[in-house]
């Protein structure tokens, strides 16, 4: 009998979300401000359960949306960054580098606990949330792909063993 894998993927219209950022290239480049409307897409890989599936679709999808939800239309911040500073001061977020200095509305922003706001960092951070909310998951999982379109075809992919 072959070793068999089996794979579910999703990527549904649904699964979006609209944002803000800025990200820092090299030492002390730092783009504008600036939005994306980005598509979440996830794959999970593992043997079938019972009823001959990997996971339950809706479940999965449920659990995506409810992340992505949290994300649209807010501006993100990342909050590790080695020289973008990031404070709350009463209802406002202030985000500083260098010489440049923004103030959000504190209602207005998801502060990431991440270096820097790439797709592939934000495809880390919603596949972190899946994995620490996990209602969808069951014990046949073995790999969670998720990957993150910040511009119809430029996708940040993180992989998770399970």
């Amino acid at each position: 009998m072959a070793n068999e894998s089996f794979r579910v993927d999703l990527l549904k219209e649904q699964l979006t979300f609209s944002a803000a950022h800025f990200i820092t290239f090299g030492e002390n480049i730092c783009e504008r401000l600036h939005g994306h409307n980005y598509g979440v897409r996830c794959e999970v890989v593992g043997s079938l359960e019972q009823n001959g599936y990997v996971v339950d679709f809706i479940a999965l999808r449920d659990a995506i949306a409810k992340v992505v939800g949290q994300l649209d239309h807010h501006v993100l911040l990342a909050t590790e960054h080695e020289t973008i500073k990031v404070e709350t001061k009463d209802a406002e977020v202030i985000a500083t580098f260098e010489n440049k200095r923004w103030v959000f509305p504190k209602e207005d922003c998801v502060l990431l606990p991440i270096a820097n706001t790439t797709a592939e960092l934000l495809a880390k951070y919603i596949g972190d949330q899946l994995i620490a909310h996990a209602d969808w998951k069951t014990s046949n999982l073995q790999k969670l792909v998720v990957g993150v379109d910040e511009n119809q075809g430029q996708w940040g992919v993180c992989e998770f063993d399970l």
